[in-house]
């Protein structure tokens, strides 16, 4: 079979990234070779693929993870364009995997004619070397201020003939009237390829919705091709930090007498917050994403995660009272973790004239180290061991150590040190180090003893890969359980159905 399908939401964070993992995995069980597609991402949690000629290159993580759905390895093509939030204003545009350009709401109309192009030729090259691809839209379709030029939403649909289903989340309310309300608003060309609805995150009896069902399919000709339960088991690899509650997972019972509680400072411009989630798949570990001072001081082990913004975000925690609040923590003699950015703001200084161009600002002063900002970011898959342990992560980032010789944190296969461990304070560039589960379980046991929490036992058999593996199949088994896959397939084989009635008033 050859096809393709565009799976769109009513917002952002609706539900399009699990959907369209869970319809990969369904494909994939059926075996069809199937790869996922984001024509434009925006997101500063992403994930390094090194190419076949060894050059390494950025996509979303939600891509990476859709493709383990699919049963591929990762691939540049899956996300040609990635938007890289720095401010509120601008981002880093990164373009089949290299870091192009810094745009903002301003010229991004310059530069959209060839990211479109490189999106396309993406697309149609996927579409050659696979029977389907299942592409995701961004934010919503119905963004009419953005229609033209549009290539991630209904602009691909019109340019490939995909059909497209529109995804709502149930659990914001709304969700019917934000289904009639997006259609309505597209053009009479983009209306005829809308070709089903879902709802995701439902909660209840779904006889009692039965009626909304029903209306929404007669006053729109769009049928309803499922309904998503509400499931706990579905949070790993979030596009990004708005997916996130305050508590992160569903921490299992600690296998000792006593919970280990973890802080993750939500900074403003927090990147690969998706570190945290291999320490909230622990049994007993309780990872809580926060922004109050009061809440570090009830913490065991604090975590400061990456940064798009490194000195800003370190200005924004000592203008919130968290920076004061984080050297209270380590002084007491509690374990401290930096991640990537995170790891630069515990810095001595900050050399910086690349990211925020504000030359040498002083960090927390909490380990022996001062970072420099490289003008070429470092794209890398790495491997080591730390703390006896092997460990494999990723590299992204501007900054490295250039002064300083602290006891590492890990080294490299080769030898050489990364990172730093100063007694109860640690730090790595490393993203994903802590998927590694030898190396997750000595540094916790370290973090339980540091924090004085004697009673906390690691679980000896968590195994990372196999609890994001479960996830996957909890998304196929949804898939496969809930929606209309005879009807999927339709779309996905013969295009998007036709005769679809046109909504007014329509767009222009």
């Amino acid at each position: 079979m050859t096809g393709g399908l565009l799976i769109a939401g009513t917002t952002s964070d609706a539900g399009k990234s699990v959907l369209t993992a869970g319809v990969c995995r369904w494909l994939h069980r059926q075996g069809v070779r199937v790869a996922p597609y984001k024509a434009q991402n925006m997101s500063n949690n992403s994930v390094v693929v090194v190419t076949a000629d060894g050059r390494g290159g950025e996509i979303g993580r939600a891509q990476a993870m859709q493709a383990a759905a699919c049963g591929t390895a990762p691939d540049l093509r899956f996300n040609p364009v990635l938007l890289k939030p720095g401010s509120d204003r601008s981002s880093q545009v990164v373009l089949l995997g290299e870091a192009v350009d810094t745009v903002t709401a301003g010229n991004y109309r310059t530069l959209r004619p060839r990211l479109a192009e490189t999106a396309h030729a993406a697309l149609a090259d996927l579409r050659n070397d696979f029977d389907v691809v299942i592409c995701e839209g961004a934010g919503s379709p119905t963004e009419i201020n953005l229609r033209d030029g549009d290539f991630v939403n209904m602009g691909l649909a019109r340019r490939f003939g995909l059909p497209t289903v529109v995804v709502g989340d149930i659990d914001r309310g709304g969700v019917f009237a934000a289904f009639f309300g997006t259609l309505a608003l597209l053009s009479p060309e983009d209306q005829a390829l809308v070709s089903a609805f879902v709802i995701n995150k439902f909660r209840g009896d779904l006889g009692i919705l039965r009626p909304g069902l029903d209306m929404i399919t007669k006053v729109t000709g769009r049928p309803v091709h499922g309904v998503l339960p509400f499931h706990l088991d579905v949070w790993l690899d979030a596009e990004d930090s708005l997916a996130y509650g305050r508590l992160l997972g569903r921490p299992g019972p600690p296998r000792g007498t006593e919970w280990l509680r973890v802080a993750v400072i939500r900074v403003p411009r927090i990147s690969n917050a998706t570190d945290a989630e291999a320490l909230a798949a622990e049994p007993g570990v309780r990872v809580r994403l926060t922004v109050e001072p009061a809440e570090i001081a009830d913490a065991d082990l604090v975590v400061i995660p990456g940064s798009k913004a490194t000195v800003s975000d370190l200005a924004w925690l000592r203008e919130t009272g968290l920076a004061d609040a984080i050297r209270t923590h380590a002084r007491a003699g509690k374990p401290l973790l930096g991640i990537c950015g995170g790891f630069q703001m515990l810095a001595e200084r900050i050399h910086d004239e690349v990211e925020s161009a504000q030359g040498t600002v002083p960090g927390l002063g909490l380990l022996p180290v001062e970072i420099t900002f490289a003008a070429r970011k470092t794209l890398a898959r790495s491997a080591g061991a730390g703390m006896g342990e092997p460990v494999q992560g990723y590299e992204i980032h501007h900054g490295y150590v250039s002064t300083g010789a602290p006891e590492p944190l890990l080294r490299y296969d080769d030898g050489r040190s990364e990172g730093a461990a100063a007694g109860n304070v640690y730090g790595t560039h490393w993203h994903g180090a802590f998927e590694s589960d030898g190396f997750r379980r000595r540094f916790l046991t370290e973090a339980a003893r540091q924090a004085g929490r004697h009673g906390f036992t690691v679980a000896p058999d968590t195994r990372y890969a196999a609890v994001r593996e479960r996830a996957l199949d909890v998304l196929g088994d949804l898939v496969e359980e809930h929606l209309d896959t005879d009807a999927l397939w339709r779309l996905i084989e013969k295009g998007p159905a036709p005769g679809m009635p046109f909504l007014p008033p329509g767009a222009p």
